[in-house]
């Protein structure tokens, strides 16, 4: 089987390393996005995927846009079965969508219908929910809409992050897709509509939604923070400074929303209940246990968090 693979970001390695790796399939080409400069240097770094596919000598694409009609002839030219879509990060045009002759398969990190969208895995732990997976689907011209082939589901664990889900949840978007494709191939694939009715949506991540409202449960906080963590990463503000909490544990003490009533475990009030954190970085210093950092600034009770 023939296969065009196009990803972006470390989600995508392992699925594209289980196909180069597998006697079944023919990978003809990788798409991805253009390299990009990375850091304050500013140093031009290729895609995760670029670097998988340079491994194992596969010839790597990186077009600016798929609508080109050059781009289309080229992909054309590839011949390709399926072409696999794993965390691209560009639309494709229905012109690519008919090119391979049993379609472009889709892994995205959610039970579709629920999370179409950019941050899946980060919305399912940021919404407290319990239980997540991966889904195939047949792409069509929507975003995320197209017909659900298979799904595997995994829980989501009390105080797992984002990040931690993350590595989770690749391995198993790789593990979808082979069973995907053999199924496609012996003829046994069987499609199903998404129920549009229970569809969410999982918007991307912006810095502007990292700061922690206090007044939220200390179910919401905790959530906040592991979901975003490791990026963009829920702030506070602690006298006149951001400070960065990359994990915190749900405690049922309560208090004054934002402020500390517990120094030993470093504890903070929220609106109902009250969360421990154990991880921060303040502005200008390094990431560190939460305690040290208490003892260091003399944090006392009744400090607050939110000025």
């Amino acid at each position: 089987m023939n296969i065009v693979f196009m990803g972006t970001p470390d989600f995508a390695v392992p699925s594209l390393t289980a196909l180069a790796e597998s006697e079944k399939y023919n990978v003809r080409a990788v798409y991805t996005q253009p390299d990009k400069p990375v850091g304050r240097k500013r140093i031009l770094t290729p895609p995760d995927v670029k670097v998988c596919a340079q491994k194992y000598g596969i010839d790597v694409y990186q077009p600016s846009t798929l609508k080109d009609e050059s781009v289309v002839e080229e992909l054309k030219g590839l011949e390709p079965d399926v072409i696999v879509v794993i965390a691209y990060g560009k639309i494709l045009p229905k012109t690519v969508l008919d090119i391979p002759k049993f379609g472009c398969i889709n892994i995205h990190g959610s039970l579709l219908p629920k999370l179409r969208g950019a941050a899946p895995i980060q919305r399912s732990v940021i919404d407290g929910e319990e239980e997540t997976g991966v889904t195939s689907m047949l792409m069509d011209v929507g975003l995320d809409t197209g017909d659900m082939l298979l799904k595997n589901s995994v829980k989501i664990l009390p105080d797992e992050t984002a990040g931690e889900l993350f590595d989770r949840l690749a391995p198993l978007g790789a593990q979808t897709l082979l069973e995907t494709l053999e199924k496609i191939e012996n003829g046994t694939i069987e499609r199903e509509k998404q129920n549009d009715s229970l569809s969410t949506y999982a918007a991307m991540l912006s810095k502007e939604e990292c700061v922690i409202d206090w007044n939220l449960s200390a179910d919401a906080v905790h959530n906040k923070v592991r979901g975003m963590n490791p990026w963009p990463v829920a702030v506070t503000m602690f006298k006149g400074k951001k400070l960065k909490i990359y994990r915190t544990r749900v405690c049922n003490r309560s208090g004054e929303p934002s402020k500390v009533i517990s120094v030993n475990p470093p504890v903070v009030a929220c609106g109902e209940g009250s969360v421990e954190l154990l991880e921060v970085q303040l502005e200008g210093k390094n990431r560190m246990n939460a305690a040290d950092f208490f003892r260091g600034q003399r944090i006392a009770v009744s400090d607050s968090f939110s000025e």
